[in-house]
């Protein structure tokens, strides 16, 4: 596909393995990220006509269209890769293209702790987690590598489990044997034909699973997904926008309330306390790099709040001299039952990995 001449003005950057965003502003304006950072390339593409076509090109494999009628659409490239497009008029300055490349740089979680993004002992807790079958949500902002963050931990179930993917755009690219890819479909020209999140979490239940991985809970899929999850589906892995872990239980809340459902608020909060035992916090540091900022457990619920407690939390000292981010991770330990959850499943975390630190030890 990179060899059509359309794309030749921007096939250095597909292949270069070190570029991780390519963002198309307009023929005259193409910014990059690169290292956690964005920075503008210098790089024409003619006039807005070409970035039109550009953006057909993109689309041609898809079977998909874009029209003023329908002026958006995300979907994936061969390669893996994620794409966002937008025309006029609701891009008021001409077609916008976003591709967020598909890396495999970073197969394992090794390879997240030698970018710094979580310590070791933060990355023994997270791989104990997931074969110990936790229920596990892996929040942040967009870009932040929480799809990331789940695929390389989902390398950690074994390989005798039915595992099924559920996925808006599918990205997740699991090593198993037995994975079963399910992929929610947009309407048609017609505005028929749409396979929802919810309806695909429902199917899944029917379809014999061990794991169920949701690739971004964003609606009242929520509902199914910790449903699912009490009716026995355990060590689920699922992605929720939010800004902090308390931000997710307030978005997971909200989520499952649309529905529509009469289902009173402390009975949500008891369900989503029962159902999660992890939220795994991810973050952009102030250069730029992505970091897992807290590992924070669901304890329980107290006069019908839901209460959390960070078992490790990222702490800032902002900048080195060489314009780095500064910090460490300090671990306040365990409140529930989280590590008893763990060894039910015959899995033991590994000695030291929760002992309590103390700030400057």
């Amino acid at each position: 596909m990179f060899e059509q001449p359309i794309l030749q003005p921007i096939r250095n950057l597909l292949e270069d393995p070190e570029v991780t965003e390519i963002m198309i502003n307009g023929p005259h304006q193409v910014y990059v990220e690169r290292g956690g950072r964005m920075a503008e390339v210098e790089i024409e593409l003619g006039d807005r006509r070409q970035v039109q076509a550009l953006v057909e090109t993109l689309l041609e494999p898809t079977g998909r269209s874009i029209s003023t009628a329908s002026p958006y659409q995300d979907f994936r490239l061969s390669d893996g890769s994620r794409v966002n497009v937008i025309i006029p008029p609701v891009a008021l300055d001409g077609p916008i293209v976003t591709i967020r490349k598909f890396t495999r740089t970073i197969e394992t979680v090794d390879d997240l702790v030698q970018l710094n993004t979580l310590s070791q002992r933060m990355a023994q807790l997270l791989i104990a987690a997931v074969r110990g079958r936790l229920n596990i949500i892996f929040s942040g902002a967009t870009g932040t590598g929480k799809t990331t963050a789940l695929g390389v931990l989902s390398g950690n179930i074994s390989d005798r489990e039915r595992i099924i993917t559920i996925e808006d755009t599918a990205e997740l690219l699991l090593k198993q044997k037995h994975v079963i890819r399910l992929e929610c479909r947009p309407p048609n020209s017609e505005g028929r034909g749409t396979v929802t999140m919810a309806e695909l979490v429902r199917n899944a239940l029917r379809m014999r699973p061990t794991r169920i991985i949701v690739g971004e809970i964003r609606g009242d899929e929520a509902l199914d997904m910790l449903q699912a999850i009490l009716t026995g589906h355990e060590g689920c892995l699922a992605v929720v926008h939010g800004s902090s872990p308390a931000d997710v239980m307030c978005r997971l809340e909200v989520m499952s309330l649309q529905r529509g459902l009469a289902i009173p608020l402390w009975a949500i909060h008891r369900q989503i306390a029962s159902a999660i035992d992890l939220i795994v916090q991810h973050d952009f540091a102030r250069d730029g790099t992505r970091k897992i900022t807290r590992i924070t457990e669901i304890v329980g619920v107290e006069n019908d709040q839901i209460m959390l407690h960070d078992i490790f939390t990222y702490h800032s000292h902002g900048l080195d001299a060489n314009g780095r981010a500064a910090g460490e991770w300090l671990c306040d330990g365990v409140r529930g039952d989280l590590v008893a959850k763990v060894e039910r499943s015959g899995v033991e975390i590994p000695l030291g990995t929760l002992k309590v630190d103390r700030p400057g030890e």
